[in-house]
């Protein structure tokens, strides 16, 4: 049995949104950016100065990255947008599933090519209608192709560094899964990566050497998977719905987890004054620099 981690996360921004989620660490700002989904607010948060901007969004951002061109594509129930920090603006830019009105868009990574994978999810969180996709950008607009299908809630996804491998979560099955990704852009080879007998696993990334780190809905915890799959250590989490983990800082050693208040009972939440807070907490493995959505020249 895998002996749980010594390290004990601390609460950063003790923020209180319902359902944090999505955080981007961005080296050029020293900011993370992370979104309240039901509140349909992206927020900046600077941990060196502790300055906090708020930005309405016109739906639920489910997912923002960051784009070459400074702007975040974002991912929301009607399909995807550009939102630019300079000036607060929102474009949309496609939708993505118009014969699925029930989705939604749910999570979404880049990858070493500046490609975006993101996951679509039954927004009743019933049946199995959501999908994974892929986007490029062309001289001609956005190229989006779909690669899987028949997800409850999709999460993650995450990319391995040298971007062969897709990491991709079905949450209510608790398992996560593993795909080769072709030189072409293709998936194949869909194995089973790592299922969890307790919770749900939520947002998932890589650090540099290729180990995964999986943060637990539902289970109060953080996982740390090596390459091969073996559960390296546990990380215990003081509130019940730990949502994804972003690595940044000046070293890339410090991880920023968002947390939600969503679905925790009000007994409970007296128990977890913090739930729907930023932590952090330091790794010896260094996390991958934020890549970035690659446009097209």
């Amino acid at each position: 049995m895998t002996m749980p981690s010594k390290i004990v996360p601390g609460c950063l921004f003790d923020v209180k949104v319902t359902l944090g989620e999505g955080p981007v660490w961005i080296a050029e700002e020293q900011a993370l950016y992370f979104v309240d989904i039901p509140a349909s607010t992206i927020h900046r948060y600077h941990p060196e100065t502790e300055k906090h901007d708020t930005w309405k969004a016109p739906n639920r951002a489910a997912f923002l990255l960051p784009v070459t061109d400074g702007t975040f594509l974002c991912g929301m129930p009607d399909g995807l947008y550009r939102f630019d920090p300079r000036d607060g603006r929102f474009s949309h830019d496609a939708v993505v599933e118009p014969g699925k009105p029930g989705n939604r868009l749910n999570d979404g990574c880049v990858d070493p090519k500046g490609r975006v994978w993101f996951g679509s999810m039954d927004d009743s969180e019933q049946s199995p209608t959501g999908s994974i996709y892929c986007v490029r950008h062309t001289p001609g607009g956005l190229d989006i192709s779909h690669h899987d299908e028949g997800y409850t809630v999709s999460n993650g996804p995450a990319v391995s560094p040298d971007g062969r491998i897709l990491y991709v979560c079905d949450s209510p099955e608790q398992t996560i899964y593993a795909f080769t990704v072709t030189e072409t852009g293709d998936l194949s080879q869909e194995r089973i990566f790592a299922r969890l007998d307790q919770g749900y696993p939520d947002g998932i990334v890589t650090d540099s050497e290729g180990g995964l780190w999986c943060c637990v809905w539902g289970g109060s915890r953080i996982l740390h998977f090596a390459p091969d799959g073996t559960l390296l250590e546990t990380i215990a989490m003081p509130c019940s719905n730990v949502t994804k983990l972003a690595f940044g800082g000046e070293d890339y050693r410090t991880a920023f987890v968002t947390t939600a208040r969503r679905g925790v009972p009000e007994a409970q939440l007296a128990k977890e004054p913090h739930a729907g807070s930023i932590f952090s907490f330091r790794v010896e493995v260094p996390g991958i620099p934020q890549q970035k959505f690659q446009l097209a020249n």
